[in-house]
């Protein structure tokens, strides 16, 4: 479950300029002095809302004069490989609409396979608290290859603190060949499998993990997905129950019941519930961000990132597979508007 802040309506995130590049070739005046790491100024013309799909091809248009911000000392602006080189103000009279702050910065993969990697940023005002986070995917990252975006965020609501420092709040990664997806082109096993955004109240947490045939073949279910789970440093996480059903855990959640055989056709999903509590009584808490699902014995795993916050409970209930009859696939019209830059 995502810890990015969504009280901000107005909260932009745009992938502007991945571009792999060797982690030599950095571009001059991209330290912690507060200078443009590009020779131009870009505006991030291509922000969308917060949960909204990205474009399929980011677009950047050299355009605007942003003002340039002094960055806090190295060791506020860098985090598990990710370095942010520059932060700027969008004024009224930048050229660039709807854009009130942005950050570039460099991301280094020090592991040894590509990884596709999820990173929250944090706004902060003169008394470093928090005015707004954005969060931004980046894709195949090879191991020892270093790539440079931008994040941007929109025009603050209300009385919003003006921005005068960015840190990185959050660094999260998954093996490119296990990374999840609700959409794109379809992975070879034929399914794709993705976690929602979830639900907590109360210290009671429930999460969907959904499959999608995306194949030309039927897709058969029937059981649980076995699911191994991971801390920050993808270690494997001991010591934790997983049980069959979430009424274990709480009634009403859906996740209870015996399993039963599922077919899907192409284009139909299957849901299948996750649940916990995150009670702290003695003991250490348990925080697992990743987990590795199987949808079935012989498919390949999927990493997940529901950021299990586990408490001190020990347990994780996991439902049955069931058919999702609220999935719809978009139709061909709309996947082909989507698809345009």
């Amino acid at each position: 479950m995502s810890t990015v802040s969504r009280t901000a309506p107005a909260v932009l995130a745009a992938a502007l300029l991945l571009a792999a590049c060797g982690s030599q070739s950095a571009s001059p005046g991209g330290g912690t002095g507060g200078g443009p790491v590009r020779a131009e100024a870009l505006c991030p013309s291509d922000v969308s809302r917060y949960g909204s799909p990205p474009s399929s091809e980011p677009s950047v248009r050299p355009s605007g004069t942003p003002t340039a911000l002094p960055l806090p000392s190295a060791g506020g602006t860098a985090e598990d490989g990710v370095k942010i080189t520059a932060l700027y103000a969008w004024g009224p009279g930048s050229g660039c609409a709807g854009v009130a702050y942005s950050a570039d910065f460099e991301l280094t993969n020090h592991q040894a396979e590509t990884a596709t990697y999820t990173l929250t940023f944090g706004f902060l005002s003169a008394s470093g608290g928090p005015v707004d986070n954005a969060e931004q995917s980046v894709e195949a990252v090879a191991p020892g290859r270093t790539v440079k975006g931008t994040v941007a965020v929109g025009e603050p609501v209300g009385n919003a603190s003006e921005v005068t420092g960015v840190e990185v709040r959050k660094v999260r990664s998954v093996p490119q060949s296990e990374a999840s997806s609700a959409s794109g082109t379809c992975p070879k096993s034929g399914m794709r499998l993705y976690a929602d955004q979830g639900d907590a109240a109360m210290g009671l947490r429930a999460v969907g993990l959904h499959l999608v045939n995306c194949g030309t073949g039927p897709l058969r279910l029937n059981g649980y997905p076995k699911l191994t789970l991971e801390d920050e440093d993808h270690d494997t996480v001991d010591g934790v129950r997983i049980l069959q059903g979430t009424d274990q855990i709480s009634t009403g959640l859906g996740g209870d019941g015996s399993p039963q055989p599922v077919v899907l056709r192409p284009g139909e999903a299957a849901l299948a519930e996750l649940a916990w509590r995150n009670t702290a009584q003695a003991g250490a808490a348990v925080n697992a961000p990743y987990v590795r699902v199987w949808a079935t014995p012989t498919a390949d795993p999927v990493m997940v990132m529901p950021e299990l916050d586990l408490g001190t409970t020990g347990k994780l209930g996991v439902g049955p597979w069931r058919k999702d009859e609220t999935h719809r696939e978009p139709g061909p019209a709309t996947s082909t508007a989507a698809a345009r830059p």
